[in-house]
Protein backbone atom coordinates (compact mmCIF):
# COMPACT_ATOMS: atom_id res chain seq x y z
CA UNK A 1 0.00 0.00 0.00
CA UNK A 2 1.24 3.37 -1.19
CA UNK A 3 1.17 6.16 1.92
CA UNK A 4 -0.23 9.29 1.45
CA UNK A 5 2.26 12.10 1.58
CA UNK A 6 1.15 14.82 4.19
CA UNK A 7 3.49 18.25 4.85
CA UNK A 8 2.76 20.04 8.20
CA UNK A 9 4.05 24.00 7.26
CA UNK A 10 4.85 26.94 8.99
CA UNK A 11 7.01 29.66 9.67
CA UNK A 12 9.83 28.36 11.10
CA UNK A 13 9.47 24.81 11.82
CA UNK A 14 10.40 25.23 14.85
CA UNK A 15 7.09 23.84 17.18
CA UNK A 16 3.45 23.84 15.83
CA UNK A 17 4.68 21.65 12.84
CA UNK A 18 7.07 19.42 14.10
CA UNK A 19 4.69 18.64 17.38
CA UNK A 20 2.24 17.77 14.33
CA UNK A 21 4.21 15.36 12.57
CA UNK A 22 4.85 13.46 15.58
CA UNK A 23 1.46 12.83 16.30
CA UNK A 24 0.31 12.25 12.71
CA UNK A 25 3.04 9.85 12.76
CA UNK A 26 2.13 7.71 16.12
CA UNK A 27 -1.73 8.31 15.07
CA UNK A 28 -1.82 6.98 11.56
CA UNK A 29 1.64 6.61 10.53
CA UNK A 30 0.86 3.15 8.82
CA UNK A 31 -1.49 5.59 6.45
CA UNK A 32 1.16 8.76 5.89
CA UNK A 33 4.11 9.33 5.23
CA UNK A 34 4.78 12.73 7.50
CA UNK A 35 7.24 15.48 6.97
CA UNK A 36 7.02 19.14 8.44
CA UNK A 37 9.27 22.43 7.25
CA UNK A 38 9.12 25.56 7.66
CA UNK A 39 9.78 28.82 4.95
CA UNK A 40 13.06 29.88 7.51
CA UNK A 41 14.36 26.73 9.46
CA UNK A 42 15.38 27.41 12.94
CA UNK A 43 16.62 25.26 15.34
CA UNK A 44 13.80 23.04 17.08
CA UNK A 45 12.23 25.46 20.37
CA UNK A 46 13.51 23.75 23.27
CA UNK A 47 10.17 23.97 24.78
CA UNK A 48 8.48 22.03 21.82
CA UNK A 49 10.80 19.64 23.30
CA UNK A 50 9.86 19.75 26.63
CA UNK A 51 6.36 19.51 25.99
CA UNK A 52 5.93 16.76 23.62
CA UNK A 53 8.82 14.51 26.02
CA UNK A 54 5.78 14.98 28.47
CA UNK A 55 3.27 13.01 26.53
CA UNK A 56 6.23 10.36 25.43
CA UNK A 57 7.70 11.86 22.12
CA UNK A 58 11.31 12.08 21.79
CA UNK A 59 12.13 14.40 19.22
CA UNK A 60 15.84 13.84 19.47
CA UNK A 61 16.00 12.99 15.58
CA UNK A 62 13.94 15.44 14.42
CA UNK A 63 15.41 18.77 13.06
CA UNK A 64 14.12 22.21 11.77
CA UNK A 65 13.64 21.71 8.09
CA UNK A 66 13.23 24.19 5.20
CA UNK A 67 10.29 23.37 2.61
CA UNK A 68 13.11 24.41 0.03
CA UNK A 69 14.24 20.45 0.60
CA UNK A 70 11.01 19.21 -0.65
CA UNK A 71 9.81 21.42 -3.56
CA UNK A 72 9.95 19.58 -6.71
CA UNK A 73 10.62 16.28 -4.93
CA UNK A 74 8.05 14.86 -3.06
CA UNK A 75 3.89 15.21 -4.23
CA UNK A 76 2.31 16.01 -0.91
CA UNK A 77 -1.62 14.70 -0.66
CA UNK A 78 -1.95 17.14 1.99
CA UNK A 79 -0.04 20.23 2.56
CA UNK A 80 -1.40 20.97 6.02
CA UNK A 81 -0.59 24.61 6.89
CA UNK A 82 -0.37 25.81 10.90
CA UNK A 83 0.61 28.96 10.72
CA UNK A 84 -1.36 32.38 9.24
CA UNK A 85 1.92 33.64 7.89
CA UNK A 86 2.80 30.66 6.34
CA UNK A 87 -0.48 30.89 4.65
CA UNK A 88 0.13 33.57 2.88
CA UNK A 89 3.11 32.76 1.59
CA UNK A 90 1.80 28.36 0.51
CA UNK A 91 0.08 29.78 -3.02
CA UNK A 92 3.56 30.09 -4.22
CA UNK A 93 5.55 27.76 -2.97
CA UNK A 94 3.02 24.76 -4.23
CA UNK A 95 1.58 25.69 -7.80
CA UNK A 96 0.89 22.07 -8.51
CA UNK A 97 2.09 19.33 -6.27
CA UNK A 98 -0.30 18.70 -3.73
CA UNK A 99 -4.00 17.39 -3.74
CA UNK A 100 -5.04 19.18 -1.02
CA UNK A 101 -3.97 21.93 0.82
CA UNK A 102 -5.80 22.58 4.54
CA UNK A 103 -5.26 25.86 6.63
CA UNK A 104 -5.52 24.70 10.90
CA UNK A 105 -4.16 28.39 12.55
CA UNK A 106 -2.67 27.80 15.56
CA UNK A 107 -1.70 30.49 17.71
CA UNK A 108 2.81 30.31 17.66
CA UNK A 109 3.89 29.42 21.12
CA UNK A 110 7.04 30.50 20.67
CA UNK A 111 6.03 33.92 20.42
CA UNK A 112 4.31 34.31 23.80
CA UNK A 113 5.82 36.18 26.47
CA UNK A 114 5.98 36.04 30.06
CA UNK A 115 7.79 33.60 32.62
CA UNK A 116 9.36 29.91 31.85
CA UNK A 117 5.94 28.49 33.34
CA UNK A 118 3.52 30.95 31.65
CA UNK A 119 5.28 29.80 28.17
CA UNK A 120 5.32 26.04 28.90
CA UNK A 121 1.71 26.06 29.56
CA UNK A 122 0.91 28.04 26.14
CA UNK A 123 3.06 25.14 24.92
CA UNK A 124 0.99 22.38 26.53
CA UNK A 125 -2.22 24.37 25.65
CA UNK A 126 -0.91 24.44 21.48
CA UNK A 127 0.49 20.31 21.46
CA UNK A 128 -3.08 19.54 22.90
CA UNK A 129 -5.21 21.29 20.19
CA UNK A 130 -2.59 20.19 17.57
CA UNK A 131 -3.44 16.42 18.78
CA UNK A 132 -7.21 17.51 18.99
CA UNK A 133 -7.47 18.54 15.28
CA UNK A 134 -5.61 15.49 14.21
CA UNK A 135 -7.51 13.30 15.78
CA UNK A 136 -10.93 15.18 14.26
CA UNK A 137 -9.42 15.06 10.79
CA UNK A 138 -8.41 11.47 10.94
CA UNK A 139 -12.31 10.57 12.27
CA UNK A 140 -13.86 12.76 9.55
CA UNK A 141 -11.00 10.53 6.79
CA UNK A 142 -12.46 7.04 8.17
Amino acid sequence: MVKAKVLFLCTHNTARSQMAEAFLKQFAGDRFEVFSAGFESRDINPFTRQVMAEVGFDLGGQYSKGVKEYLGKINFAYVIIVCSSAEKNCPTAFPSILQQRLFWPFEDPVAFEGTDEAKLAKFREVRDKIAARLKLWLRKLD
